[in-house]
């Protein structure tokens, strides 16, 4: 069970699962059910990105073999634009190998299940990603918003302007970039990251770190394979760009 199902605020959580077995959707629903969670399923690609666009969830189980669309390309769809652009995804796939597992994660995805998958493993990952989701980090001053010479974030508003243009981030990708330029020039190792992101996910590996960077810099830098702002530690981590 979900530790957070007994409130009410998780009780008005709505899931959407996008799944094209039959049986695994039950499974699925039954379970998010008792979890709290209001259900709506849908079993095809193209009808599922019609309603992501048009209706926010609170948490998308998506596959990634499905008719219409397949899932990778439903994920990068919805983390592109529509109201479920920072809406937590656990992909689910027949596939359990470490390059399908990176593409799902870099396709936007906030955590990858492969099949045939355990329901006490799957609501454990539900819960993490919905505390990760939930979970606000801030500096250590107090304040709210961060300024740089590229970058400005604020908090409150969870709205990052990179160059002068706003730009669209999932909650892992705005987090984990607040966190780095709260403190500019200050190298974090891989570890360190992984700790303070996601402190409370045994399933969270340092090569997620590496994942939610890479799918960063391509939305933020202007040549993610020669970053300006996000700078690679070699051997060590990564920082943000010492201030000016």
């Amino acid at each position: 069970m979900i530790a957070t199902d007994a409130s009410p605020a998780s009780a008005r959580r709505r899931a959407l699962i996008v799944e094209d077995e039959a049986p695994i959707r039950e499974l699925l629903r039954l379970h998010l059910s008792l979890a709290g969670f209001a259900i709506d399923e849908i079993g095809d690609g193209t009808a599922a990105l019609d309603r992501l666009r048009a209706e926010r969830y609170d948490l998308v189980i998506l596959d990634v073999m499905l008719p219409g669309l397949d899932g990778i390309t439903l994920c990068r769809a919805v983390r592109g634009q529509g109201p479920n652009v920072k809406t937590p995804i656990l992909m689910l796939t027949a596939r359990d190998t470490e390059s399908d597992k990176v593409l799902g994660l870099e396709s936007g995805a906030d955590d990858y299940l492969a099949k045939p998958f355990g329901i006490r493993e799957l609501l454990a990952r539900v819960g993490a990603i919905l505390r990760r989701s939930d979970r606000v980090e801030q500096p250590g001053n107090g304040s709210k918003r961060v300024q740089s010479r590229y970058v400005a974030l604020d908090s409150d508003r969870r709205q990052a302007i990179v160059r002068g243009t706003p730009v669209d981030l999932t909650k892992q990708e705005f987090d984990l970039l607040y966190l780095l330029a709260s403190r500019p020039g200050i190298v974090f190792s891989r570890a360190a990251l992984q700790s303070k992101m996601w402190s409370d996910d045994v399933y969270v590996t340092e090569r997620t770190v590496d994942t939610v960077i890479s799918r960063l810099r391509r939305k933020v830098e202007r040549d993610a394979q020669d970053p300006e702002i996000i700078l690679t530690a070699w051997g060590v981590g990564y920082k943000f760009a010492d201030a000016d």
